[in-house]
């Protein structure tokens, strides 16, 4: 059959497209699906799923933030006093005083010069790798970035590389062999918790004129000076581009990215994520203007945190439980199973406790595990039960 006969002849259609990949998840365990909670902000580590309750371990709201009374009051002086959205991108009429607050309050906290608000973290990665690189570039990142990056970096044309997971041998190796334009990494990674070297990649990055991009988005709020972020960890430090979130330890919702003036006045004329979305909650911008305040000023939170996490990872070590060197709130148990993984936390929710079951392609293959996070607002019973209920379903598996 001739080429021309081909055309216009579908060989799957749309509809069997999405049911037959649908199929295929759920026959691997891997079909995602969205439950509907039932939340009481006075009790923020329980909910009711199908009017059964439980006790979340799968957050990211390290600080408990996000049902804090002074943050929710600050929500709603922001609607109050901004209204509810923004109405426009921020280039039309959506950019407000509540923004330019936040924005100066990021750079002031972090030592940045300029900063740019999103309204999601995957929204800012993408932005701006896409529109910082093009197909003249190389791109070194670290194995586990984030998909935000990843998806940015491939929509950019650029070429990517990727050194061995926090490996400073394996990073001087491409960057020499490479020359790449940027190196990315994370600050804690997402799913497994531990920290990048970034003092060992500023210096590679620094002698190789490099820049280095970092995603802050589980370390702003409770790494470095004051909980403010990977730029006041050490002085020997430098981050070329810094991305933040304000929906994990600061409990709300946005995102900004860090950086020269230069750099973010190159990113408002050029990235159409900003150009033609339309702007952040000037309310959301508030709320999170708030919690960068209580960051700064309330260094109980963090302790508490700290504490939680010692106290898990010895109630841990008591009944033998094995867990990676992670020392953040982020405290993943590698399972390896996908089917395994999926039956723990089962029997887990069963018990009352509520734990991310991650499995691939979140993770790499074989390396399916229990995504558990601490906050500030974990009691130490809720903690010792997990335990004790989670040793008895290993031992006996």
């Amino acid at each position: 059959m001739s080429a021309s006969s081909n055309q216009g002849q579908k060989t799957e259609s749309l509809s069997s497209r999405v049911v037959n990949k649908n199929q295929q998840l759920e026959q691997a365990g891997l079909l995602r699906k969205r439950l509907s909670l039932v939340l009481d902000p006075s009790q923020s580590n329980y909910f009711e799923v199908d009017a059964l309750p439980y006790v979340n371990f799968s957050s990211n709201d390290y600080l408990g933030l996000s049902t804090s009374a002074a943050l929710i009051e600050a929500l709603h002086q922001g609607a109050r006093d901004f209204g509810v959205g923004s109405t426009a991108s921020p280039l039309v009429v959506g950019y407000s005083e509540a923004h330019v607050k936040l924005e100066q309050a990021l750079c002031d906290a972090t030592g940045h010069e300029a900063a740019l608000l999103f309204c999601s973290g995957f929204s800012a990665n993408s932005a701006l790798m896409k529109t910082l690189f093009n197909d003249s570039d190389v791109v070194l990142a670290d194995k586990l970035i984030h998909a935000s990056v990843i998806d940015g970096i491939q929509d950019s044309g650029a070429k990517l590389k990727r050194f061995n997971h926090n490996d400073i041998a394996s990073a001087k190796h491409y960057l020499e062999k490479y020359s790449p334009s940027a190196l990315l990494t994370e600050s804690i990674f997402s799913m497994d918790g531990d920290l990048a070297p970034l003092a060992e990649l500023s210096a590679l990055c620094q002698q190789h004129n490099c820049w280095l991009i970092v995603d802050d988005a589980h370390g702003f709020g409770v790494l470095g000076e004051n909980g403010l972020g990977a730029t006041t960890l050490a002085a020997d430090i430098n981050i070329d581009v810094q991305l933040v979130t304000f929906g994990k330890a600061m409990g709300g919702q946005g995102a900004a990215i860090l950086g020269s003036q230069a750099l973010i006045d190159f990113l408002v004329a050029n990235a159409r994520h900003y150009i033609y979305s339309t702007a952040l909650s000037p309310a959301c911008a508030a709320a999170a203007y708030a919690a960068l305040h209580m960051i700064d000023k309330q260094p109980e939170l963090r302790q508490k945190l700290n504490d939680n996490i010692r106290y898990f990872r010895n109630a841990c070590l008591e009944q033998s439980i094995e867990l990676s060197d992670s020392q953040t709130a982020i405290q993943p148990i590698l399972l390896g199973d996908t089917a395994k993984t999926m039956a723990v936390a089962k029997r887990l929710k069963e018990h009352g406790f509520w734990l991310g079951a991650i499995r691939p392609p979140t993770v790499p293959q074989g390396s399916a595990r229990l995504r558990l996070t601490l906050n500030s607002n974990h009691c130490e019973q809720d903690i010792l039960a997990l335990v004790s209920v989670l040793a008895d379903i290993l031992n006996n598996d």
